[in-house]
């Protein structure tokens, strides 16, 4: 295990070391927050205010709550995910520049090796992430807070189980790749397509009920969706307390894909955190298998 740590501790290190990659990485969610604060704010009013009865008023403070929230939850959902690409350009930087072919010579077993990328894919996405959420929490507490001590844990646990599933799924396909250059194809790819695939550019209660159903079996529409319900935890707590209608409140949950359905069944709470668990362990079986694989012409 102490070996698992060093590698970690270096490949981290490496990760700070390139100031280009170390901006790239930090700077991404902010730009995320002012975009999606300036272009996607009003899609996300328009839709919650669709659901709302001509007859029922409710106040600015929790509307931009509301819409604060669901943004923000779409923005993590992506940058949980994306994220994991940019920083985990050390396993391809070391195919590159032939690191790999002098650990492949030491007493290092591959597994060691590639759980030390890993590791560290984790731990430094999660403190991006991390900076992320506290700009997160500063512009919900602007726009309209609602959130108790309770849900801000639970949207952390939320980024855990994202950025394990990111770190996986990036860990796989990065696994073959051999240049930079196919890692920044790669990560652009995701960065343009992810958050239209699970739902944070756009809520899927808006697609096409095809397109519904495609996406309905793909882990990334429960991931969203579970960030979602514990970031509109408060705000719909609220509406409780004011008693606004149920069906209203419920339409509203429709429509922010808070309620995913599968096979004309509402997938709870709880049955999404076991979807991403599953997954995160599906896609770690992958990667184990993948890594056992003999060694490639770029590791030689």
């Amino acid at each position: 295990m102490r070996t698992v740590l060093a590698l970690m501790s270096r490949n981290r290190k490496l990760f700070f070391k390139d100031k280009g990659m170390l901006l790239t990485s930090m700077i991404t969610p902010v730009i995320l927050i002012v975009l999606y604060a300036t272009f996607l704010a009003k899609i996300y009013r328009d839709s919650f205010t669709a659901a709302i009865h001509d007859m029922i008023t409710i106040s600015d403070k929790l509307i931009n709550g509301t819409v604060a929230a669901q943004l923000t939850a779409s923005l993590m959902a992506v940058s949980c995910i994306t994220v994991t690409f940019c920083v985990n350009l050390t396993m391809v930087q070391d195919k590159a520049n032939g690191t790999r072919r002098d650990f492949n010579v030491s007493p290092v077993s591959r597994g060691k090796i590639y759980l030390g990328y890993f590791l560290s894919t984790v731990a430094n996405s999660l403190m991006v992430n991390g900076l992320a959420f506290v700009l997160c929490l500063g512009y919900l507490f602007k726009m309209g807070w609602y959130m108790n001590a309770a849900d801000v844990l639970w949207v952390l646990f939320d980024m855990i189980l994202l950025v394990l599933f990111g770190s996986t799924l990036s860990s796989i396909i990065s696994f073959p790749l051999t240049t930079q250059g196919q890692l920044s194809a790669v990560g652009t790819i995701v960065s343009a397509g992810y958050g239209f695939i699970c739902g944070a550019y756009m809520p899927i209660s808006n697609y096409g009920s095809g397109i519904q159903k495609a996406l309905s079996y793909l882990p990334s529409t429960y991931a969203t969706s579970l960030i979602k319900n514990h970031m509109l935890h408060g705000v719909f707590r609220e509406m409780e307390r004011k008693h606004y209608p149920d069906e209203m409140v419920e339409a509203i949950r429709d429509t922010l894909d808070c309620n995913p359905v599968f096979h004309g069944n509402v997938v709870s709470v709880n049955q999404m955190i076991g979807i991403m668990m599953g997954s995160i362990a599906v896609l770690g079986i992958i990667y184990y298998f993948v890594t056992s694989l003999p060694d490639v012409e770029g590791e030689r």
